[in-house]
């Protein structure tokens, strides 16, 4: 069975999940086409992202002028379909925080991608991210005849949903991937009801470079090493987990903090370190790749994630899975996953007095406790996140079997 994958940005660091979906889905039997707008120029550190980047049709590798005549056409081979995705386009502009021009742009993209697929002979399209990847996605579905889903891990969907028009993105598809419950939950506050049905969950999974079997806790060290995996930006709250850690240390306990990610707080964050005189005891580790993300996970005593906003980090679920303790936020998904001093500690966002007392709490945590967390987290990611389980349930929506 051929179908198309269609992504804002393939391949990327943070992207790995949808490379193991893709990967799995090949290994069902499907024939998977890569369609990504961007990414054909992006410096890759992983072997099989480049082996993917190379796999890769791209969108906008010769310029926005090169759409004109997918676009033209459609405007004359198929002037009602046309017209119909054309309508909707501009109505996709309403309340959108981009103007008329972009939606226009999108519809020459969606031209481009049904030809992808119509030159596949693609049974179907899938999207990540219902922003305007899953906009493109339903034009192009319009356009060629080919129904299409979309997987949608928020939080930016849940930020501007009316914008996004997720209503009518989920009306207009065969189904919709929702990565939690709680994921799930919001796409119904935004769907017609008679839609809700159309919403599946389907987690984010790991592959056997992660699930290998019940992992070994952490060395004991008298330092405790703790690991922050993510974008250095305001929802991820890298800042007050700084504040912590200095009160942490403030109050005599020895603890190394690594920042794994780049990202448009850099300079807020270096700053702080500077003027709180951290350099000992945090380090940045700007970008890096998949397998340098596990090696530090490896090197860590615990995974901490301070977060304001989050779909389901896999970053938490890789943790989990080679041993290592999460101490996360109470938001969004990330309860589905861990339950508190089982899996790892749980703590209110924005707080963060409730940060340094989780901090202190793991430090001071007796090793027995810290096995049974490493033993109870392996188990329940590789139950809930095993790719080859999650990539079977989307092939069966794929395929339209209940």
């Amino acid at each position: 069975m051929d179908i198309t994958y269609f992504i804002n940005q393939y391949p990327k660091v943070s992207h790995t999940f949808i490379r193991r979906e893709i990967l799995e889905l090949e290994n069902n039997g499907f024939k998977v086409q890569r369609v990504s707008l961007r990414g054909w120029d992006t410096e890759l550190k992983d072997s099989v992202d480049i082996k993917e980047q190379a796999k890769t049709n791209y969108v906008l590798s010769s310029g926005l002028a090169t759409l004109f005549p997918g676009f033209l056409k459609f405007f004359f081979s198929s002037p009602t379909k046309f017209a119909k995705a054309l309508k909707l386009a501009l109505k996709m502009s309403k309340m959108s925080e981009r103007g008329m021009f972009y939606h226009i742009v999108y519809l020459m993209e969606a031209c481009t991608l049904a030809n992808y697929a119509k030159a596949v002979n693609s049974s179907h399209i899938h999207a990540h991210f219902g922003t305007n990847s899953t906009e493109v996605t339903m034009l192009a579905s319009i356009l060629s005849g080919i129904d299409y889903s979309f997987t949608v891990h928020g939080p930016e969907e849940f930020d501007k949903p009316l914008g996004l028009h997720l209503k009518e993105k989920i009306s207009h598809s065969k189904f919709v991937v929702a990565i939690t419950s709680y994921c799930r939950s919001q796409l119904f506050r935004w769907a017609d009801f008679k839609d809700w049905n159309k919403v599946k969950i389907v987690h984010c999974g790991l592959d056997s470079n992660f699930l290998k079997g019940q992992p070994a806790p952490p060395v004991s060290n008298h330092v405790k090493k703790l690991l922050c995996i993510g974008r250095l930006c305001e929802q991820k709250g890298q800042l007050l987990l700084l504040k912590a850690l200095k009160k942490v240390l403030d109050e005599g306990e020895n603890v190394e903090l690594v920042l794994a990610g780049d990202g448009e707080m850099r300079t807020d964050i270096d700053v702080y370190i500077a003027e709180n005189s951290l350099q000992d005891n945090v380090k940045i580790t700007g970008w890096i790749s998949s397998n340098e993300v596990h090696d530090l996970l490896l090197q860590s005593d615990a995974m901490i994630l301070p977060s304001f906003a989050e779909g389901l980090p896999v970053a938490i679920m890789e943790a989990l899975a080679v041993g290592r303790p999460v101490l996360a936020t109470y938001i969004a998904g990330i309860p589905e996953l861990i339950t508190h001093n089982k899996q790892g500690v749980l703590f209110h966002a924005g707080d963060v007095i409730a940060i340094k007392k989780a901090i202190k709490s793991f430090i001071n945590m007796p090793e027995e406790e810290i096995k049974n967390m490493v033993s109870s987290g392996y188990a329940s990611v590789n139950e809930r996140h095993n790719i080859v389980t999650e990539a079977k349930k989307l092939a069966l929506l794929i395929k339209g079997d209940k």
